[in-house]
C-alpha cells in the first residue's frame, strides 16, 4: 500500500513538473518557442521574449527580424495580441509575407528597380508591378539575423548584407535594437554602415489589429496623421513625384477619422492604392518627441501612438489580405484585418533627388528611430 502511495505521489509530482515545463515553454500569447527553433540557410532561428513590469510581452524571431506577437492590456485590463503573424517558422517560410518584419535594404518601392549611385546604375529585382518592393524577393524579411538578448527587455539583431545582395552595392552592416519600455512602448532603433556608397531605408512592417481579433476588419479604427501633405501614386503604386495637400481629400487624417469612413470612395488615389497604401509627409519633421500618427480601437480602447525621426510614414490598410492566409491560433486573416504604420524615407527617393536622401557613404552611419507606444482610452 505504501509503495502504491509513493508511486502515485511520484506520478503527481512528475505531472506537475511536466505542466510547469510546458507552461514555461509557452509565451503569454500562446506561442511555443520550440516551433521557432530550426535552421534556415544554415543559421539558427529562435523566438525571443521581452517583458516589462506591467506584464506586456513582445515576441520576436530573428528570422526576418519579425515581431510575432505583442500582448497589451485593453481598457478592462485584459491582455490582447495586437499583431498578425504565424505560429511557427515553417509557416513564415511557407507563406511569404511581411508580417512583423524588419524591411531592408529599401522599404517601399523603387521605380523599375533602377537606382544610380555615384554615377553607376544598378538593376534591382522587379518584384511588384515592375518595381522593386521592400528590398526584393529576398530582402531582409527572409534573412536570419544574428541575435543577442541584452536583457529581459531588449534584443539586438544584426545582419551583414553583402555587396550585390538583391543588386544593391556595398557590404552593409546593419543592426536593429528592440527595447520594451516600462511605459508600454516598443522602441526600435536601426543603424547601418557601408564600405561602398549605397541606399538604405529600413522600417518595421507589423500588421496591427488593435482588437486582438483578426476576424474583424479595421473599419472602425480611428486614425490620426500629423501631415498636411502626402505623396500620390499611380496605378502601379509608384509615387508620381508630386507632394499634394490632404485638405479636402480622402487623405486628410489631421483629425481622427474612422478608416472605413472613406476607404471605398471613388477617388482616383483610393482606386490606385486599392484603398489606403500611401506615404504621408509628416509635420513632425524628425521630432521623435511628437506622435506622428495615432491609431485607436473604439472596441478595445487600445491606442497606438507612433513616433519617428523619419520624414514619412506609409499607412497600409491590409487591402491585399483576402482570407487565404490562416495565422496564429487558426484565425483566418480577412480583408483589411489590420493596419501597417511604416516609418520611412519617401518611396523611390533615389530617383527623386528633391526628396530626403537615402544615400549612405563609407564613414557615415545610418540611423532611424521608431517608437510604437500603447495605452488605453
Amino acid at each position: 500500500m505504501n509503495k502504491l502511495i509513493i508511486l502515485l505521489a511520484g506520478l503527481m509530482l512528475c505531472a506537475s513538473a511536466c505542466t510547469e515545463k510546458q507552461m514555461a515553454e509557452t509565451t503569454a500569447s500562446g506561442l511555443k518557442p520550440a516551433d521557432f527553433r530550426t535552421e534556415v540557410d544554415g543559421k539558427q532561428t529562435n523566438l525571443f521574449t521581452l517583458k516589462n513590469k506591467n506584464g506586456m510581452e513582445v515576441c520576436i524571431t530573428n528570422f526576418g527580424g519579425r515581431i510575432v506577437s505583442i500582448m497589451v492590456p485593453d481598457r478592462n485590463g485584459n491582455m490582447r495580441d495586437v499583431v498578425l503573424g504565424f505560429d511557427s517558422i515553417q509557416d513564415y517560410i511557407k507563406y511569404p509575407t511581411d508580417f512583423g518584419a524588419t524591411i531592408g535594404r529599401y522599404a517601399n518601392r523603387i521605380n523599375q528597380g533602377k537606382i544610380t549611385v555615384e554615377g553607376v546604375e544598378y538593376q534591382l529585382p522587379q518584384n511588384n508591378y515592375g518595381h522593386c518592393l521592400h528590398g526584393g524577393p529576398h530582402g531582409f524579411q527572409y534573412q536570419v539575423f544574428n541575435a543577442r538578448q541584452l536583457n529581459s527587455q531588449s534584443l539586438e539583431l544584426s545582419y551583414l548584407s553583402k555587396d550585390g545582395e538583391e543588386g544593391f552595392p556595398g557590404n552593409l552592416t546593419c543592426k536593429v535594437v528592440f527595447s520594451l519600455t516600462d511605459d508600454n512602448a516598443i522602441d526600435i532603433r536601426y543603424s547601418a554602415e557601408t564600405d561602398r556608397a549605397t541606399v538604405v531605408n529600413m522600417t518595421n512592417h507589423s500588421y496591427f489589429n488593435l482588437d486582438g481579433n483578426p476576424a474583424q476588419s479595421n473599419a472602425n479604427y480611428l486614425l490620426t496623421i500629423d501631415a498636411d501633405s502626402y505623396t500620390p501614386v499611380d496605378s502601379t503604386f509608384m509615387t508620381t513625384g508630386e507632394i499634394a495637400l490632404v485638405e479636402g481629400t480622402d487623405m486628410d487624417f489631421r483629425t481622427p477619422v474612422a478608416i472605413g469612413a472613406r476607404i471605398n470612395n471613388d477617388s482616383q488615389q483610393l482606386k490606385n492604392g486599392k484603398g489606403y497604401d500611401h506615404n504621408w509627409v509628416l509635420n513632425t519633421k524628425g521630432d521623435i518627441t511628437r506622435p506622428c500618427a495615432t491609431l485607436m480601437s473604439p472596441e478595445s480602447g487600445i491606442v497606438l501612438d507612433v513616433y519617428t525621426n523619419e520624414p514619412g510614414i506609409q499607412i497600409y490598410a491590409g487591402n491585399f489580405l483576402d482570407g487565404t492566409l490562416t495565422g496564429k491560433k487558426g484565425i483566418v486573416y480577412g480583408h483589411r484585418a489590420s493596419v501597417c504604420l511604416e516609418t520611412q524615407k519617401f518611396p523611390d527617393t533615389p530617383n527623386k533627388p528633391q526628396w530626403p536622401s537615402t544615400l549612405l557613404k563609407p564613414g557615415e552611419q545610418y540611423n532611424s528611430h521608431c517608437i510604437y507606444k500603447f495605452s488605453v482610452r
